[in-house]
């Protein structure tokens, strides 16, 4: 861990919130509870949204109407895990941001929003061309691959938070 980021993490970890997460009766417990329905939230629609972007299901649904059926369900659960896992963050910050697996799940959840915008800023924005081909273009496939993996890799790497 850099050395300028350990009195912030500090000061994270002593706020009233990381005090109120630590202490309250069944605080941590809920969060993190919170926090895996939001993972599931949010990463079972996205990789619905990613398996039709790689052909599945390319007969039952054209990609607009998956994109516009999964991918606000998949943004409400980004916000509940966005805000447990502050919360979560906030009771132990120096010892998780310590570990050596948290810069891997920085690192993966940094690819899995760039890999967002690419996709939305990029290959979708043409769309209208190939949404309802049995085949996607390739760089949305590709968009779907690092989807999964960085989403997968977020989540192994937020499990190893507590182990490394």
């Amino acid at each position: 861990m850099r050395e300028w980021l350990e009195p912030i993490l500090r000061v994270l970890q002593g706020s009233a919130l990381g005090d109120a997460v630590r202490t309250t009766p069944f605080m941590y417990a809920t969060l993190e509870s919170l926090h895996i329905l939001g993972i599931a939230v949010l990463v079972g629609p996205a990789f619905a949204f990613d398996l039709r972007l790689l052909g599945v299901g390319h007969r039952l649904m054209a990609v607009t109407k998956a994109a516009r059926h999964l991918l606000p369900v998949s943004h409400v659960g980004l916000g509940i895990a966005v805000v447990t896992g502050l919360g979560l963050f906030s009771a132990q910050a120096v010892g998780v941001a310590g570990s050596s697996a948290a810069p891997w799940k920085l690192g993966l959840l940094i690819l899995a929003g760039l890999n967002v915008l690419v996709f939305h800023r990029g290959v979708y924005r043409r769309v209208g061309e190939w949404a309802e081909a049995s085949s996607t273009p390739i760089p949305a496939r590709v968009s779907a691959v690092v989807s999964i993996t960085a989403w997968t890799g977020v989540i192994f790497a937020g499990r190893f938070l507590a182990y490394v």
